[in-house]
């Protein structure tokens, strides 16, 4: 593995892993270290977001993710959804004090919004292992592309939005989610249609890394930010959680889901 294509595999793994481990820990354990986790991530992304955008005003940056956290945690803290329309406000505050992208900022931190506030409250309503799943889902779609994208390459699946995703990678995400779905169905009581339900998380996982490579086109970055070793920051790492969690969250509206207990 001494090709150029495999130099940034080393780094890529160890934050992964670091990534991997710290995630899995909270997810375990629930409860506040879990909402901790996910009011962090949800904070940064959108701080991430605002200084993709408009990267001359940091202050400001940081106010706005002090307030996507306040309000995340006062969500998460208060039961009932007679309060979900706060997850607006920094959204809406932040549209507001920018010059341009307005509608850009506005899409995309009610998305991050939303997937922070719905994961955290997913997990504890449904239980622990479709989060599990819906990492998993993640994890393989974007391990199993990483590689066959590498290993065989071929035509490009959307090159003028994301140059290095190739058809074979995009192909082979699906079927290892396939794969991960089908082992779901060993020990829960979720139907066949899991199988094409894991594809579609899946291909909403591929649409959110796409979506945010077309952000940072537009914006001229290379990186959300360089937080992460090899990763950039946590909105490149996440942006793949992030559609496939909206996504989830949606099916979970139309279908019933097993709760499922270790």
């Amino acid at each position: 593995m001494s090709s150029p294509k495999w130099d940034d595999l080393r780094q890529r793994l160890v934050s992964g892993v670091a990534l991997a481990v710290t995630g899995l820990v909270a997810v375990t354990l629930g409860g506040v270290w879990f909402q901790m986790l996910t009011v962090f991530v949800t904070a940064v992304m959108v701080w991430e977001l605002w200084m993709m955008i408009r990267p001359e005003a940091p202050t400001e940056g940081m106010l706005l993710a002090a307030l996507v956290a306040s309000i995340l945690s006062g969500l998460l803290t208060v039961p009932g959804v007679a309060l979900l329309p706060l997850i607006l406000l920094p959204a809406i505050g932040g549209a507001a004090l920018l010059r341009r992208e307005r509608l850009t900022f506005l899409g995309f931190a009610i998305g991050i919004m939303i997937a922070g506030w719905g994961l955290v409250t997913f997990r504890e309503t449904y239980g622990v292992v479709w989060i599990f799943w819906l990492v998993l889902v993640v994890a393989v779609t974007d391990i199993a592309g990483y590689f066959a994208g590498r290993m065989i390459g071929g035509p490009k699946f959307w090159p003028r939005l994301s140059p290095k995703k190739t058809w074979s990678g995009t192909v082979a995400g699906w079927v290892g989610a396939a794969a991960l779905g089908a082992v779901f169905l060993s020990f829960t009581t979720a139907g066949r249609d899991l199988i094409w339900i894991s594809v579609l998380v899946s291909f909403a996982s591929q649409m959110g890394d796409i979506t945010e490579s077309a952000l940072k086109r537009r914006m001229g970055v290379k990186d959300s930010s360089a937080l992460i070793p090899g990763h950039g920051g946590l909105f490149d790492r996440f942006d793949g959680l992030l559609g496939a969690s909206l996504v989830m969250l949606a099916a979970a509206l139309v279908v019933d889901v097993p709760q499922v207990d270790f």
